[in-house]
């Protein structure tokens, strides 16, 4: 399916900054839609960012991927405040064997800007990482989302 301007807006004008995220989420849907792979950490960091980066609030989302590395499921699991969202890792265990996922990949916004991984959360990477691994999921990676991306995975954190 190729999508055009005209799809994304419905005619030809100027766009309202509104009008622009609403194109852009569209197209990222689009091109991250079930059965995609993902290549690298800077793609899933791109995914992330546009999903995740003006929210108000902390959000946990996870995608879930088949052995392949592609895409079966995006899901915000768990919400939070301005500053802090609990995460179980046994409900993204439940989920990753419910949707039969070999790998996921987790993120969560800092509403703050800072993209920096706190202990807390080097700390939920690892109870994540572990129980994930009894039920033969692997972790790839967990990205933090504030002004810019930071992978757990890529700083060596994992």
């Amino acid at each position: 399916m190729k999508l055009t301007v005209q799809d994304l807006l419905g005619d030809y004008r100027v766009a309202s900054p509104e009008e622009v995220l609403a194109a852009a989420g569209k197209i990222i849907a689009h091109r991250y839609r079930r059965g995609t792979f993902l290549s690298s950490a800077s793609a899933s960091k791109d995914y992330f960012q546009h999903r995740l980066s003006l929210r108000n609030q902390e959000v946990f989302a996870a995608l879930f991927l088949d052995n392949r590395h592609r895409i079966i499921l995006y899901e915000e699991l768990f919400f939070g405040t301005i500053d802090s969202a609990s995460v179980h890792p046994r409900i993204v265990a439940q989920k990753a064997l419910k949707v039969n996922a070999a790998a996921v990949i987790v993120a969560h916004n800092h509403p703050s800007g800072s993209s920096e991984p706190s202990q807390a959360d080097k700390n939920l990477t690892y109870r994540l990482r572990e129980a994930l691994a009894l039920v033969e999921v692997r972790l790839l990676d967990h990205i933090i989302v504030g002004e810019d991306c930071t992978s757990l995975s890529e700083n060596g954190l994992m």
